[in-house]
């Protein structure tokens, strides 16, 4: 079989399973002695713990107070640009190698050090000044004492911690108590893994029947946990009260526990904090910052050993020139010093300076307010993306779900034709002589009311078949308690762990049929005639995602009717409901206009018939071997010919322009691949909705495999698919990455699109690295939750999104944006930019030495090889800083399109990808310009000059000053006014400072008519070739971008 996949040994690669990551042991190993281990944790008594923990402070930053200094000079002269600079200044503090005064070397390297301390100290304080905020946060502590309030920073293990309603929770706690009735509480959790839906979690039984929460301190009892892991989704352990007779003890699960950097979103709770700091689940799931050298950074790195090679070879010949005479080693340094500017040191300032100019254009940008660059660095890999790697809540999407259709089979109602609907629910319910089970007499009337009785059945079902509670919180002017008597609807709020089904009860809210109550065993829903409900709940089947379905069977109060609702996605129910023709279809139609489909159905039941199903439910539920299986077998009993009522439509609306963005990204190049800790079918969805999958492309979702052969197989059939977009679970993929990860990686990285859902954060982060590791490519992760830090830390470019939920993304981030649809500009304006400027501005520095250089050679190899400087003192210092500086540096506001232009046509960027603004060709090309224009300047000069020495440095340098200022002139595309004005400031500032250089310079000589005619003629002869060129090149063979601009 020629397209299968060859079964490879395996690869043992390091896998994201539940071992903490080894920064974070061997912090532990250092601060707490040894591994980490399994806790007893006393509540309320910190002061009795087994061994040492962490506090617990967010640190984000790279340096501490002693590590600043060293770490910034490290990771300086890491780079063989800068360490190369501190050896050639402190080679000058030898007698024999001295060739000027000292501050011609150290003032320059001073200068770029200064900058950059300075840059990596602001960026260390504002960091600093961040975490300050989130560890100064407020808490309230139970104590023997009372209540007292503690920072976050503070809290230790052991403590009794009180969280309120929308705080996040400061530490990995376990939950005892809550002020909620049902004695449960939901949590936000999408700062921590990405999921939309809210978690309900629940109390340890023993401490909530305590009468009052200080009551807490009064029993002696301890938690037993496990050792501080990886895994978010799971927890053992056990509660123990010790004073009561026998001793009572709980097993603790993952509904026990409260995360730390979620939020609560009921209730006031009270928790034991088990772990703090660096021992949280959140902080373990997050990577060490890295410091991240960007790749254009280490292209001119590249180069400049280039440069370096040149400059030993060039002092090689030198001395070879002069048959190695004398103490040839001693000249070969002299040489290495004198031709030392072949390597700008005035480069890596100018580029810093440069990144300085981009950052702050970017913030100035009208177009994208609210940008802010918190890594100044790295600007230039905005102009390089290949792959693109984003989170789906609240990044691609806003989180809101919105009820958009009704289907019916014969009818649809969509959002304009709701009011139709809530006709219909009003004519049911005001119509007392023609209650909904009646039948009507009059013919006219009969079609009005089999409709209006098909609706309000698919209503009352919607709003009975869910998992939401209502709760009603005080407004200011009604208290809690008559609100919840009242059933006041402005005091009113759902609860649910679904977003989804919120969204149905507010749709049937909308329509007449509010849920207005609801615990454990009861229901009431009211109608547009203020009439009340009762229904109640006798069984509950909640939904799973091997079931993909929930069901609810209730008792009409009024009637004593039972009816077992039912609603799940279109794959399971098909084989449940009566057989029809539309279904299918329908869904299929829903499903492509980015809706999550839901199907609804019903059974209505006798009382014998449900106490039968009820008898085998319950001895199912007392079975101790497969228990799960055997329950699932009495339900699917029930499961059988339901009458199917209607499909629901609700979308999760796309933040705004989030089509148009994607589409952009695509046309210039770029790969977008979404991963998501949220539900296959959901992921699905968004893509299909945002376009992230077009309309004529196929989706390969791959089955869930949980073995190295299935794997195989499973890779195979996804090879002979071409074109397709590919959808896989986190589960199959670490499958993948542990058997065929070259394999799994090579097809992907073929797809125009790929989503990755239930992914885990260090998962997303390893999507990253092993992007980066087979391609190459550069890599930009965007993501606006706690869960999304890793795969931001770890991309080459992080970008976070400022989301509703906090911006644990976007403090990490090196860019951060306040909506998803400003990353298109960022990219293809502000990225592209940073690249073209900074490469012009390289090259153009590197032609600046290297004409200087040309210009010493020639003049040494005339003078028989003898090693001495031709410019000396003020001169070589004047010629990078005063005389050029503003003219070069003013590259970085050139532009050779319009940013509507760069918008309008993303294949601009596509262009930049193959690296070709900063390649070996077009250095090759700056450096023979620089040998020619340097031999022309320096020749001319000896052939022209006449009686003195001092003439040939007075023609040469201004000509050279003259050169470089018409060359700046000629690689500008676009003018702005400071470059104009930074031109004529440049060549004002040479011919005053002429006054002052008369050790250099023959000031009357200057005066002379000579003088104007040799240097005119010297610079006409270095520039003018390379004009006709550029027209000649333009006319001929013209860049893509200049189709656009003419």
């Amino acid at each position: 079989m020629t397209d299968s996949i060859p079964l490879q040994p395996v690869r043992q690669k390091k896998r994201m399973d539940s071992r903490p990551r080894a920064g974070c042991s061997e912090w532990l190993r250092c601060c707490g002695g040894g591994e980490p281990r399994p806790r007893t944790v006393w509540l309320g008594h910190p002061e009795k713990r087994d061994q040492r923990y962490p506090r617990n402070v967010i640190n984000n930053q790279k340096y501490n107070f002693f590590t600043f200094l060293p770490g910034v000079l490290f990771n300086q002269f890491k780079y063989f640009f800068n360490l190369y600079f501190l050896l050639l200044a402190c080679s000058q503090f030898v007698p024999e190698m001295r060739l000027g005064a000292l501050y011609t070397y150290w003032v320059p390297l001073g200068f770029v050090l200064a900058v950059t301390i300075i840059r990596e100290a602001v960026e260390e304080i504002r960091c600093y000044t961040r975490d300050k905020e989130v560890n100064a946060q407020v808490y309230s502590r139970l104590t023997a004492r009372g209540t007292v309030k503690v920072k976050s920073s503070s809290i230790q293990v052991g403590d009794l911690i009180i969280v309120e309603k929308n705080q996040r929770v400061p530490a990995d706690m376990i939950f005892l108590r809550t002020s909620e009735k049902n004695g449960s509480c939901f949590l936000r959790t999408d700062q921590l893994d990405g999921e939309t839906d809210w978690k309900l979690r629940l109390p340890v039984a023993c401490t909530q029947r305590l009468p009052t929460a200080a009551d807490l301190l009064q029993i002696r009892s301890y938690v037993y946990a496990e050792e501080p892991n990886i895994d978010i989704h799971n927890f053992v352990g056990t509660f123990t009260r010790e004073d009561s007779d026998p001793p009572i003890s709980e097993s603790l699960s993952i509904e026990n526990a409260l995360w730390a950097g979620t939020v609560t979103a009921s209730g006031t709770v009270v928790g034991v904090v088990l772990y703090t700091g660096r021992e949280l689940r959140s902080v373990m799931n997050t990577a060490n910052p890295r410091s991240k050298i960007g790749l254009f950074d280490l292209e001119v790195n590249c180069l400049t050993k280039i440069l370096f090679g040149a400059l030993v070879v060039v002092s090689l010949v030198m001395v070879a020139l002069q048959h190695f005479a004398g103490r040839w080693y001693l000249q070969i340094l002299r040489f290495l010093l004198l031709f030392s500017n072949i390597i700008p040191i005035s480069l890596r300032v100018n580029l810093d300076m440069g990144k300085i100019v981009y950052s702050w254009v970017i913030r100035r940008d009208s177009k994208i307010p609210g940008t802010v660059v918190r890594s100044s660095t790295i600007p230039e890999q905005l102009g390089r993306i290949s792959y693109l790697l984003t989170d789906k809540t609240g990044t691609l999407t806003q989180n809101e779900m919105v009820f958009k259709r009704l289907h019916l089979g014969t009818v649809a109602y969509g959002l304009d034709s709701m009011d139709e609907v809530q006709s219909h629910i009003f004519s049911v319910y005001t119509q007392p002589q023609d209650p909904p089970a009646q039948k009507g007499s009059a013919p006219t009337t009969k079609v009005r009311r089999t409709m209006s009785s098909r609706v309000h059945e698919a209503v009352k079902a919607i709003a009975l078949c869910h998992n939401v509670t209502p709760v009603y919180e005080s407004n200011g002017v009604t208290d809690q308690a008559e609100a919840e008597k009242q059933y006041e609807d402005s005091c009113r709020v759902y609860q649910a762990s679904s977003p989804d089904e919120v969204a149905l009860v507010q749709w049937t809210e909308s329509v007449g049929l509010t849920l207005v109550g609801r615990d454990q065993s009861s229901m009431q829903l009211r109608t547009p005639g203020d009439q009340i409900l009762n229904f109640t709940i006798l069984q509950l089947f909640p939904f799973t995602y091997e079931s993909k379905r929930m069901g609810i069977i209730v008792r009409d109060e009024s009637t004593g009717e039972i009816t077992f609702y039912m609603k799940g996605a279109d794959v399971v129910m098909a084989g449940i409901v009566q057989y029809n023709d539309w279904l299918e279809e329908e869904c299929g139609n829903m499903a492509r206009e980015g809706l999550r489909v839901l199907v609804v159905a019903k059974k209505s039941l006798a009382e014998e018939q449900y106490q039968d199903f009820e008898a085998r439910y319950v001895q199912a539920k007392l079975s101790v071997h497969d228990r799960s299986l055997k329950v699932a077998t009495v339900i699917e009993s029930l499961e059988m010919e339901m009458e199917l009522l209607c499909l629901t439509g609700v979308e999760d609306q796309l933040q705004a322009d989030v089509r148009p963005t994607l589409e952009t990204l695509r046309n210039a190049g770029i790969k977008v691949w979404m991963l998501t800790g949220d539900k296959l079918e959901t992921a699905t969805c968004t893509a299909k909705n945002a376009h992230l999958v077009t309309r004529n492309q196929d989706i390969h979702i791959f089955r869930l495999v949980t073995n190295r052969g299935e794997a195989h197989l499973e890779l195979n059939a996804f090879r002979r698919k071409h074109d397709c977009a590919l959808v896989i679970s986190g589960d199959s993929l670490e499958v993948c990455l542990k058997y065929y990860e070259y394999e799994f990686m090579e097809l992907a990285c073929q797809c125009p699109a790929v989503v990755c859902c239930r992914c885990a954060p260090t998962q997303k982060a390893q999507i990253v690295r092993l992007l980066q590791e087979r391609t190459g490519r550069l890599t930009c992760a965007v993501g606006d939750g706690g869960n999304d830090v890793s795969m931001i830390q770890e991309s080459d470019c992080g970008v976070g999104v400022e989301g509703k939920e906090g911006k644990q993304a976007s403090l990490a981030a090196d860019f951060s944006i306040t909506q998803f649809r400003h990353l298109g500009r960022l990219l293809m304006v502000h990225g592209r930019n940073s690249y073209k400027r900074s490469a012009a501005l390289s090259q153009f520095v590197i032609h600046r030495s290297l004409c200087i250089s040309a210009m010493q050679a020639v003049f040494s190899s005339v003078f028989y090889f003898a090693s001495v400087p031709l410019y000396q003192g003020f001169l070589i210092i004047g010629y990078s800083t005063i005389y050029t500086m503003f003219p070069v540096f003013s590259l970085v506001l050139d532009k050779d399109v319009k940013s509507e232009v760069a918008m309008l046509y993303p294949e601009l960027y596509k262009d930049l990808l193959k690296g070709r603004p900063l390649s070996y060709k077009t250095f090759l090309i700056w450096v023979l310009i620089s040998i020619y224009q340097g031999s022309t300047i320096m020749y001319g000069a000896l052939l022209l000059f006449e009686s003195e020495f001092v003439h040939i440095v007075a023609i040469s340098f201004t000509s050279l000053i003259l050169t470089e200022l018409l060359m700046v002139a000629l690689t500008i595309q676009s003018w702005h006014w400071l470059m104009t004005v930074a031109e004529l400031l440049s060549l004002a500032c040479y011919i005053a400072s002429l006054v002052f250089l008369h050790e250099f310079i023959d000031v009357y000589f200057i005066a002379t008519l000579s003088f104007l005619w040799k240097v005119s003629v010297i610079t006409l002869v270095s520039c003018l070739p390379l004009y006709v060129l550029k027209y000649l090149r333009r006319r001929f063979s013209p860049p893509s971008y200049s189709k656009l601009t003419s």
